[in-house]
């Protein structure tokens, strides 16, 4: 027998639960769930789901080949495990844009096919580059005549409220949704919706009203549940009509105001000459043939040049985090473009994803997540130890601890961006140096190589994480 741990986050269904081991990622499908998975996988739904993009693959194993005997379970199948797992709080407006066109879509697919989603959860959908993909098998299952979209609420709260809050208002979703682990409500949302998009049939039938119902729901909760009952029946037809009117307003959606922002213009007005951005390139590409990680994490991603340049030099996989949500839109365009194997994430790295839900375990933290080969660091740590005031040994111990080795760069004082941060400031960063920079960073750490790669005397540290 394996030694298993019970994912975390995979308790609240009765149908199964995941069950992780080393590199292996089994799903246990309990008795409870055996007519609908039989019924769907012997029509040939998940296999040509998974043939088709929308699903994850999954290989039904002999019951000998089970990792685990437990009473009350009718199948045990194995998962390919993802290189990353990321949460909705943590995508940019086109990624949550793009997950849930994918769970629309896989919606009106399975409809086609007498089969529905029973869920409508943006946990479900994980990210393998720029790919969505669905990885709750016992999500679906089959079509009842007549029944009405069990996870229409779910869907508007954890993926639609979202889209509308930076479509309306400009306000990005990441922060309330962190906050609110269920998404946003329709209740408050509905406060939000400016006058001028109140007259939309959209805003109407799927804001409006629903807040009211919510409200409705919330101030006499028998009668409504009473109501329901009575009336909560839908065609097919209808059905249908409903994830199309939806499919089609969100993909009509776009942030609001798209203004500028300093990093979103980063990859082009940025202070590097050409020579030196070769040099920095150049500097990845020898770390990365030399190491030849199968993940890499590159914090302070921006657009993703240096991402794509580890890459090319035989990055198997590369997770990249950065702050500015209109430089993970664009990164994230890129790796569509290009079909890459990049995933750019949001991360506010002063005040990181925690450890969160029940048991403060549901959803795992970033320094829990994030455990990669190698890491790429490039003028970032001045961000965090001079805008963010936060020591430079913590700085250092904190970037080091992602991966094994990697590359961080240091940027002086005497650099034009970090003048820039302390001209409207008192200097209160005596310890802030190329001298104490590499004192921390050797401390925990073996300097491979290091190379100055402009006149202000910026310069790139290859390390080796001491392991204790």
């Amino acid at each position: 027998m394996l030694s298993l741990l019970q994912e975390s986050g995979s308790f609240r269904d009765p149908s199964g639960h995941v069950l992780i081991s080393d590199n292996r990622v089994f799903r246990s499908i309990n008795e409870v769930a055996r007519e609908d998975y039989e019924a769907v996988r012997d029509k040939g739904v998940l296999s040509k789901a998974i043939e088709e993009g929308y699903l994850i693959n999954f290989e039904e194993l002999d019951k000998p080949d089970w990792p685990i005997e437990t009473l009350g379970v009718a199948y045990m199948v194995e998962h390919p495990r993802l290189p990353y797992i990321s949460y909705p709080y943590e995508w940019s407006f086109s990624q949550l844009k793009a997950a849930a066109l994918h769970h629309l879509n896989f919606q009106l697919w399975l409809l086609e096919r007498d089969a529905v989603l029973s869920d409508a959860t943006a946990y479900n959908i994980q990210f393998i580059g720029s790919k969505p993909v669905f990885i709750d098998l016992l999500s679906l299952r089959r079509y009842r005549e007549g029944e009405f979209w069990s996870g229409h609420r779910q869907f508007c709260e954890q993926f639609l409220n979202p889209l509308l809050l930076r479509a309306f208002r400009g306000i990005c979703h990441n922060a309330w949704f962190r906050g609110s682990l269920e998404g946003i409500s329709t209740v408050d949302l509905a406060r939000l919706i400016p006058l001028s998009k109140k007259f939309s049939w959209n805003v109407i039938s799927q804001v409006l009203l629903l807040g009211k119902l919510e409200q409705k729901a919330i101030n006499a909760p028998d009668k409504l549940t009473e109501k329901a009952k009575a009336q909560r029946r839908l065609s097919k037809t209808a059905y249908r009509g409903l994830l199309l009117q939806l499919r089609n307003w969100i993909s009509k959606l776009k942030p609001a105001g798209q203004e500028k922002t300093v990093w979103g213009e980063y990859a082009h007005t940025h202070t590097y000459t050409s020579k030196e951005a070769a040099l920095k390139r150049q500097f990845v590409k020898d770390f990365v043939e030399a190491t030849q990680p199968k993940t890499l994490i590159d914090i302070g991603c921006n657009t993703g040049d240096y991402s794509v340049a580890a890459l090319e030099a035989g990055a198997e996989y590369v997770i990249g985090f950065d702050f500015d949500q209109q430089t993970i839109d664009l990164a994230f365009a890129r790796s569509i473009e290009q079909r890459l194997p990049f995933l750019p994430l949001f991360l506010d790295a002063a005040n990181p994803s925690p450890s969160q839900g029940w048991m403060q375990a549901e959803r795992g933290g970033f320094m829990s997540r994030a455990k990669a080969d190698a890491l790429v660091a490039l003028a970032f740590e001045h961000h965090l130890a001079i805008a963010k005031n936060i020591p430079l040994h913590q700085v250092v111990q904190w970037l080091v601890n992602i991966a094994p080795q990697g590359v961080i760069e240091f940027v002086p004082k005497s650099d034009s961006t970090v003048q820039k941060m302390l001209a409207l400031r008192e200097d209160i960063f005596c310890d802030y140096s190329m001298e104490t920079f590499e004192t921390h960073l050797k401390s925990c750490s073996k300097i491979i190589q290091k190379q100055v790669i402009s006149e202000s005397g910026r310069c790139l540290f290859w390390y080796q994480r001491k392991e204790i």
